[in-house]
């Protein structure tokens, strides 16, 4: 007779990508209706993504109540309200394993993606989106055309652009910076602090991420200087990105190939005596979790999964172990930390939250819920509907807590609550501080009076 639940911490099973049984249209609908069935009859997912709504409706307004009266041409609508956050195995669901119900319903959406993509069953523009390196290297080329193109309030250009892509309208887009992160470190050599009680004790290699490296260069340097001032010394690097958007698009074998190569280099600079620390959470849960699921097998992967830290995480662990330089200032504005699911997914703690704290006298509001964006989901025109109303507790949360500062370990995220909060609070006709969205680790070198201008 199986137990009811399990308080056991949640252990996941490599992804068989490559069995062609992975792929099995038969095998996975099977699979779908036995998650599906249990999923019903414990419905403890139903205030996270739109996924559980999607299915419990379906159930309810069936003929008999039941799932086997939902036919299975219905389950597209489920699999579509998957981000793979994670958050229902990690935080939620009672039957992964080790319990004996096996249950993991993110990875059986990515199998439903994974069988779809193999039939030929792509999207052409979360396809073309996905290519982060190849955007990337355009955005900065062409920088100030892309982001007039872009800009929300340019409303004949975002026309267009829905028609032809699908990006809907009203999607906040990241803006593109001429110098990249790796440009704007070269340009600007530093060194560690020898004052600090760290100086000398560590090293940091900074994986831009393609996020940083392109879009958001500020928090690359912003965290360097936060590291330098910590006594710790720095390198930055960015071999390439690290496929999470091909993830959330299932195409298991491009990650692979970017965990592969990747992971060749990193390990490079790891028997250089470097830690590897990610700047953003999702690439941090590529290297920690999801590539050692897809490439078991892998040293060069299982080795940087045990050498890579979060930045926020880093920054704690240097504090806790040596001690912090004296110069943090007050931030009495106050600060709205939200922490997002691909950090919470790191079984590490509320990171973020935790440095904030070491600002004295400074008001920290953590927030832990989705914003609802989930990378390409908060942007196509299908979607961010959905993704606004998924994350407006959160939009409200951060207009009520009135703080000086907004941030996200998700830079998308971010984006995506500073944005939809100031809308609502002008619908509501209340006052907004903050001017942008903010990574924890900037608004750190801000108390450190570090904080630098935008390369």
């Amino acid at each position: 007779m199986s137990r009811e639940g399990s308080l056991d911490a949640p252990t996941r099973h490599p992804i068989a990508w490559r069995d062609p049984a992975f792929y099995d249209a038969d095998q996975i609908d099977a699979e779908m209706r036995r998650v599906f069935d249990i999923c019903h009859g414990c419905r403890r997912c139903f205030n996270l993504c739109d996924s559980f709504p999607r299915l419990f409706d379906l159930i309810d307004n069936s003929e008999t109540g039941e799932l086997d009266a939902v036919s299975s041409d219905a389950f597209p609508s489920v699999v579509e309200a998957c981000t793979l956050c994670d958050m229902c195995f990690m935080t939620k669901c009672p039957y992964v394993p080790p319990h004996e119900f096996n249950l993991d319903f993110p990875h059986l959406m990515l199998r439903y993606r994974a069988a779809e993509v193999k039939a030929g069953k792509t999207d052409f523009t979360t396809r073309q989106l996905a290519e982060m390196d190849r955007n990337g290297r355009i955005g900065t080329l062409a920088a100030p055309l892309v982001n007039w193109a872009s800009d929300k309030d340019n409303r004949l250009a975002r026309k267009a652009l829905s028609a032809t892509a699908g990006i809907d309208r009203d999607a906040n887009l990241p803006k593109f910076h001429h110098r990249t992160f790796l440009g704007a470190d070269r340009r600007t050599p530093v060194s560690a602090n020898p004052a600090a009680p760290a100086f000398g004790k560590r090293k940091a290699a900074l994986y831009a991420t393609c996020f940083v490296n392109y879009n958001r260069p500020d928090t690359g340097m912003d965290a360097r200087a936060v590291l330098n001032h910590l006594g710790v010394e720095t390198k930055a690097c960015y071999p390439g990105c690290c496929g999470m958007p091909f993830l959330e698009q299932a195409e298991l074998d491009r990650v692979a190939r970017q965990a592969e190569s990747v992971a060749k280099e990193l390990c490079k600079l790891i028997d250089a005596g470097y830690d590897i620390v990610t700047l953003t959470a999702s690439c941090g849960l590529m290297l920690k979790f999801e590539w050692p699921l897809i490439l078991p097998e892998n040293a060069d992967v299982r080795r940087l999964s045990e050498h890579t830290f979060d930045i926020d995480e880093y920054v704690v662990d240097v504090a806790r172990t040596f001690g912090l330089p004296d110069g943090l200032k007050p931030l009495p504005e106050g600060i709205s930390v939200h922490l997002p699911c691909h950090a919470r997914a790191q079984n590490m703690g509320p990171k973020a939250a935790e440095m904030l704290k070491l600002i004295p006298d400074t008001p920290v509001d953590v927030i832990e819920r989705c914003s609802g964006h989930g990378g390409t989901f908060g942007v196509m025109r299908q979607t961010h509907a959905t993704a606004v109303k998924v994350g407006r507790p959160v939009f409200r949360t951060v207009v009520s807590q009135a703080r000086g500062h907004v941030a996200s370990d998700c830079p998308l995220a971010a984006l995506h609550i500073v944005n939809e909060a100031r809308t609502l609070a002008a619908r509501e006709g209340k006052s907004f501080a903050p001017k942008e969205a903010e990574h924890p680790v900037q608004i750190f070198a801000r108390a450190l009076g570090l904080k630098g201008d935008t390369p």
